[in-house]
């Protein structure tokens, strides 16, 4: 057996999805097939490339250094013919990471505490993903997990690269005693008359992407409120003052519920952002595997994303390019 492009390929698609079994889905063949070709990379290679579990695996430390090594010939591939321009190896192992308004990072940071013990980890809270980008186009961070939307997505220069964590639907957050609390979905259109707590422009597409779903169902909200401070936010739904666009992963409080939307209108891409050359490829590697997987497993533990999953759709009702929530990366 010698090793091909498309032995990586299928290296690549079970470090995203975190399963040999969502890895065969996804590429057309069976589990038993795709772990018997597993094992003859991992056989040709000497060594041990993930870690089973009954969760799933994760990347041993050969396993990140292959992997990064993978992606680079993989997008050197598919670029031939193109200029390439080699990244400069990183000068400390040392990771400024800033992260946006997410419940994954204490998860996410023993992640890599355990995953990267000589990796050490500075994070900056920052509310927008244009801001991010802006930190990190001026080499003041080094990563980010930001944001975007279907249809607008991040922009930014070739210094710095990115890839999806996954992509999920928003949600809305109501009071318990909401005249829709009973509703298995809420639409998005009997929404109109109430007042909507909207979050403040994060450089990337929102709160555009919110009025313009508005404005498909035919409405725009009679009143609103500029705020995305959640601890904050979460008391006032709870007393009934108004309604929010939320993640799935929010955990609400006493006195609010999740709601899915009708028809999923609105959809969110959460991204890893890198500057190039700041950033080992094996640390990137190893940052964008802990963070599929800690998101995987906030989506798990929220009923309602699981009643969500569970309803009879099909793909067509998706987004161009969207898969299910619990699929991975996008």
């Amino acid at each position: 057996m010698e090793l091909e492009l498309r032995h990586l390929r299928v290296l690549c698609a079970i470090a995203d999805s975190g399963s040999v079994g969502r890895a065969a889905v996804a590429l057309g063949f069976t589990q038993p097939a795709l772990s018997t070709q597993l094992r003859r990379i991992e056989r040709l290679l000497g060594e041990g490339l993930f870690v089973r579990s009954s969760t799933g695996v994760e990347l041993t430390a050969y396993g990140a250094e292959v992997l990064s090594q993978a992606r680079d010939i993989l997008t050197r591939a598919d670029a031939l013919g193109r200029r390439h321009i080699g990244l400069r190896p990183a000068a400390a192992d040392a990771l400024r990471l800033g992260v946006t308004n997410t419940p994954v990072v204490p998860t996410l940071l023993d992640a890599l505490r355990e995953a990267c013990p000589h990796l050490t980890i500075s994070v900056s809270s920052v509310y927008a993903t244009g801001e991010l980008l802006e930190l990190l186009e001026s080499g003041e961070l080094d990563a980010a997990l930001g944001v975007d939307y279907p249809g607008l997505s991040v922009q930014h220069s070739t210094a710095l690269a990115h890839r999806a964590i996954n992509t999920v639907p928003i949600f809305v957050a109501m009071h318990a005693h909401h005249p829709l609390a009973h509703r298995i979905e809420v639409p998005l259109e009997e929404l109109s008359e109430d007042t909507w707590f909207v979050a403040s422009d994060d450089g990337v597409g929102w709160p555009g992407a919110f009025y313009d779903a508005c404005q498909t169902a035919g409405f725009m909200p009679v009143g609103t409120h500029e705020f995305h401070v959640l601890d904050q936010l979460q008391l006032m739904i709870a007393r009934g003052l108004g309604v929010t666009a939320v993640q799935p992963t929010l955990c609400p409080i006493d006195g609010v519920l999740i709601k899915p939307l009708a028809g999923d209108p609105l959809w969110q891409r959460h991204l890893l952002i890198w500057r190039r050359e700041l950033v080992k490829p094996p640390v990137i590697e190893v940052l964008h595997h802990h963070a599929v997987r800690t998101y995987r497993n906030l989506l798990a533990q929220a009923p309602h994303l699981q009643k969500w999953v569970t309803r009879a759709y099909t793909p067509a009702r998706l987004p161009d390019g969207l898969r299910p929530a619990l699929r991975g990366p996008s």
